[in-house]
This record gives structure tokens, sequence and C-alpha cells, in this order.
């Protein structure tokens, strides 16, 4: 669901800017409150596993579409809602600077339409509320599957509402929500089954690293977890992300099935500068070596991208722990 910048006018992408760094702010404040809370090395790691899997993007049957995890609940179940969303941010902060996914104007957007709706409704609201109860099998599926469909429809209306308030006239409010509010519920669905697996997992290896369990006892250390999720990251930005479907996703459907292309253009001094910046700052473009499309280029620029993440979010939040310590 990352939006490019032709989808947004100058002032919407100001405007989502704005609430994505209040957000960001109270998420900040909340975590400075309780320090021990932030957990540096299961920031790094799960940042870098969303990341990767984020790169695969899997067919939707029947429609021509694909869709790829959000991954805001996920990393919400297992960091919490504020630390989450502080992570997500900095997984769609390198994707937009060094992969040109996603616009830089509509960055403030994607983290909202992602990041907000993941972490801290999905995976802040709706996953907690379920599993209150206890971290049993079908009630990890039930809460996963719920809390990403809620998350992915909110973000699918969301764009909807931000493209018409960016008054853009090839996609009519109704035509384009009716494309995308089903699409989404596929791919929510989807993503839903995704995350209750890997959840799955880890209430069985090693369940207090999920958020909220307490005194339960482990079949793996938790250094033991951290390199399983590791290897699982660099296998699948280095060779499962090669077999991604081609597919357009969900959002590049919905665009193409309403008006007639996926690529919208946006005249301006403002879209021309970001798009300039965006060719300057991107290294790996589109997910590979300038120019090329091999195999080879596709994972080695995974695999950069994936401990480059881990690096970025690890050492954002422990500024965080570390703010903490000198203001005190």
């Amino acid at each position: 669901m990352h939006m490019a910048d032709a989808l947004l006018s100058p002032a919407v992408a100001g405007t989502m800017y704005g609430a994505s760094a209040v957000a960001a702010v109270a998420a900040t404040v909340k975590l400075r409150q309780r320090p021990e809370a932030v957990k540096v090395a299961e920031v790094g790691v799960m940042g870098a596993f969303v990341f990767a899997a984020q790169m695969v993007n899997f067919a939707v049957p029947g429609t021509g579409s694909s869709g790829h995890i959000c991954g805001g609940v996920l990393l919400s179940a297992i960091l919490g809602p504020a630390t989450a969303f502080l992570t997500l941010a900095g997984v769609l902060l390198v994707q937009c600077l060094f992969f040109a996914d996603g616009g830089i104007l509509a960055l403030g957007a994607n983290v909202w339409n992602m990041g907000f709706y993941g972490c801290m409704v999905g995976g802040g609201i709706v996953w907690p509320l379920m599993v209150r109860n206890g971290f049993s099998r079908g009630r990890i599926y039930a809460a996963s599957i719920v809390a990403n469909i809620v998350a992915l429809q909110l973000g699918a209306l969301t764009v909807s509402l931000q493209t018409l308030a960016s008054g853009v006239t090839e996609l009519p409010f109704s035509a384009f929500l009716l494309a995308m509010q089903p699409i989404h519920l596929a791919i929510g669905l989807a993503e839903g089954v995704i995350t209750a697996s890997v959840l799955a997992f880890v209430a069985g290896a090693r369940r207090e690293m999920l958020y909220g369990a307490v005194g339960e006892t482990s079949r793996l250390s938790r250094k033991a977890m951290l390199l399983v999720a590791s290897a699982a990251a660099l296998l699948t930005a280095g060779f499962l992300s090669l077999a991604a479907s081609s597919s357009p996703d969900g959002l590049e459907w919905s665009i193409g099935r309403v008006a007639g292309t996926a690529e919208l253009e946006r005249s301006g001094a403002i879209h021309s500068a970001a798009g300039k910046a965006a060719e300057s700052a991107a290294i790996f473009p589109d997910y590979n070596f300038p120019g090329s499309e091999s195999s080879f280029g596709g994972g080695a620029a995974g695999v950069a991208g994936t401990v480059a993440v881990f690096f970025f979010c690890a050492a954002g939040l422990l500024a965080v722990k570390f703010g903490r310590k000198r203001s005190r």
C-alpha cells in the first residue's frame, strides 16, 4: 500500500507528515517513560524481518493482483504498539530513500496508513483485546486475522480519502473505494494468516517474546530466537523474495482498474523536486542495482536492505533509551 507522490497534493502530503510526526512524538514520549521496554536487539531484528517480508508479494487468486504484509500487527504483538510504530516508520523511511518504494512526499501518508493503523489500532487495540485471556493458538489466529483486516480496511479507506482530498480526478472516490476495499480485505486476510503463523511459532518457542506475556517457559533462549529471526529475514530477502509475484499490488491494481493505468503523473515544482530527490537518494531502485534486472542483484539488494534496516532501527531506538538517561 505504498503510495506514490502523484496521488497526493502538497497540502495533503504535508498534513499527513504532521499527523505521523505527532504519532511518532507521542510514541517516543511513551517509550521514554519506560525505557526498559525498549529491547534494542528485538527492534533491529524484527524491523529487518518485516522489511524482508514486505519484499515477498503473494498473488491474490482470481484477481490478477498481489499483496504483501504491512507488518504493523506483527511488530506490535512482539514489541508493543509504540515501539512497533517507530520501528515500522524506520522501515518505511529506508524503503523510501534507498529503494524508491513509496514517494518522498507520500512518506508521511504511508507511515500513517500502514504504521498507525497497523501498530496503534490493529496491534494496539484489536490484538490485545482478543488475546487478553491468553495466547492460545486459536486466539492468536483469530486476533491476527481480525486485527490485520481492520488495519488494512482503515488504510484502504484513508488512501481513498487522501486521493479525494488531493483532487486526483482520474480516481473518482466511489469507484476507487469500491476497488480498494475488497482487494485489501483479501490481502488483510492473507496477512492475518501469515502474522498468526509467525506469532504461533513464537508462542511455542519463546512465549515471553510476545508483548504482555510474563512468567512463561521457553524452548528457545532469547539469543537463539533472535538468531532464528535474523536467519529468516536474510533468507527471505536474499532468496524467497526472488519468487515474489510480479502482479501489481492492491493499490496499483485498484488504480489500474479505475484509471486505466497505474502510472499517474502530477506536475508542479514540489513534485518535480521530490522526484529528483528520490532518484538521487535511491541506491537500489526497485530493489535491484541501478539498470539491472538480475536475480543476483535483487537478492543482494534485499540482503543489503535487511542489514541496513537492522542497524537503522536499532540505532534509532537506542537513541530513545539514551535520550531518556540524559534527560534524567
